[in-house]
């Protein structure tokens, strides 16, 4: 019988593989401790050089598969139990299996892929249009400053702490709408979320000062961030992976052209109205979109839809014995938020990649929120333009944007390419070509 080596990976470096995150070090010297107890006592053997390696193995395994990389788009499948075969080694036991619920391929009207192409489109687009929405929401405010200046008598700067709280918000709400998803489903984070987002649009349209436009644009970027951060995983609940570029190519387009529509929008409104309708515009938009998310878009999250397959189940048969993989997780939600907190700073403080990575975006998107004070100095000040000609200068990098998502069947090619030129085996660096370009 083979015996498998040890290993030394640190809870980072091992939760990275298959997305999963292990236990914190005092769990997992517990679980070797327990494991290799177990080992001894079935096989027979005090043997440390066979017993050690195999249940520092089997710890390390079964940490791994304890927990899930809280992002929003996957689950945790329970555990295989083990039993002890007849010549001594581990065998998963089957026991319960015939209960757990699973759909029943093409013809299951809960599998979310088996939707019609219009109706997938349909959630795509609307999912797009809210995520735009919200970007858009970003940009568009930083039209109103002249105005808002005036009326609130403050500076430039403070009024441009208005888009930093903004963007705050956006940041932080992933940590935990994403893994909030993973238990409740998709749709109602939708319905939530964004009903808060478009509640606290009504504040900053009738803000009195600073001080309040400021809290109330945080909480709105924090609202706002579930299109930014779940949305993408309702894309791919409904499509083949065959099948998934071209709706994420539209989807992933949309959060990048916000930001040069929202003052194309606000130049014209501030040039002819009142800065308060930048946001009833936006209010406007928002309701539209919220009505749109309550009657059009189902739950697509499949752990969630098989646990409902399950509550029906054992209401028609009467047979508690079904159950869906979810159900027999042993998660709690506030342990998943917390560690959903913790790993992007795992991530960023141990992995290059990530980091790099990380830092490439954070320049790209500096640049561009850069554009928002600079265009105005430029344009307004040495060429004398107004306020909704200002606006109409973003088109020209909207235009970019357009460009580079329309590549993206180009690039995909060249990707296939390169796998197919390395015997099926896909390498990370074969998608940084067109990060170079």
């Amino acid at each position: 019988m083979s015996v498998p080596s040890s290993s030394n990976s640190s809870p980072v470096d091992g939760g990275l593989e298959k997305g999963k995150l292990d236990y914190p070090r005092e769990e997992e010297e517990k679980d070797h401790e327990e494991t290799e107890s177990d080992s001894i006592r079935h096989t027979g053997r005090q043997s440390n050089t066979l017993n050690t390696p195999l249940s520092k193995a089997r710890s390390h395994s079964s940490a791994r598969s304890a927990r899930s990389y809280t992002d929003g788009y996957t689950h945790v499948e329970h555990e295989e139990k083990e039993v002890q075969g007849t010549d001594g080694s581990t065998q998963p036991k089957e026991e319960g299996k015939e209960f757990e619920v699973q759909f029943d391929g093409d013809a299951d009207p809960f599998n979310p892929k088996n939707k019609s192409t219009l109706r997938k489109w349909s959630i795509v687009l609307i999912g797009s249009a809210c995520s735009l929405c919200v970007t858009c929401a970003s940009a568009l405010y930083t039209s109103t400053y002249d105005q808002m200046e005036q009326e609130f008598h403050i500076s430039r700067e403070a009024a441009t702490v208005g888009l930093t709280t903004y963007v705050c918000g956006l940041g932080l709400g992933p940590m935990f709408l994403s893994p909030l998803s993973e238990f409740y489903g998709r749709r109602i984070i939708y319905i939530c979320a964004f009903g808060m987002f478009f509640v606290w649009l009504i504040p900053c349209a009738v803000a009195p000062n600073i001080a309040s436009m400021l809290v109330f644009r945080f909480l709105d970027g924090l609202a706002g961030s579930a299109f930014l951060s779940v949305a993408g995983g309702t894309v791919g609940d409904m499509f083949p992976k065959e099948k998934l570029s071209a709706p994420m190519m539209i989807y992933t387009a949309s959060p990048f052209v916000g930001p040069e529509v929202g003052p194309v929008i606000g130049g014209f409104i501030n040039q002819f109205a009142d800065w308060r309708w930048s946001f009833w515009v936006l209010v406007i938009w928002a309701g539209v979109l919220e009505a749109a998310i309550v009657f059009l878009v189902p739950e697509t999250y499949a752990p969630v839809l098989l646990r409902r397959k399950a509550i029906k189940l054992r209401k028609e048969t009467g047979d508690e014995r079904w159950k869906a993989p979810i159900e027999i997780m042993d998660r709690s939600v506030a342990r998943t938020v917390l560690w959903s907190c913790i790993r992007p700073f795992q991530l960023l403080f141990f992995e290059q990649m990530c980091l790099n990575l990380c830092l490439l975006s954070a320049i790209l998107l500096g640049i561009l929120y850069l554009f928002f004070g600079a265009f105005a100095l430029i344009f307004q000040n040495n060429h004398g333009f107004n306020q909704w000609q200002t606006g109409l200068t973003f088109l020209g990098i909207f235009v970019g944007m357009v460009i580079g998502v329309s590549c993206d069947p180009i690039t995909r090619r060249n990707y296939q390419r390169l796998v197919r030129n390395n015997g099926g085996v896909s390498e990370p660096e074969f998608r940084l070509p067109p990060t170079i370009l």
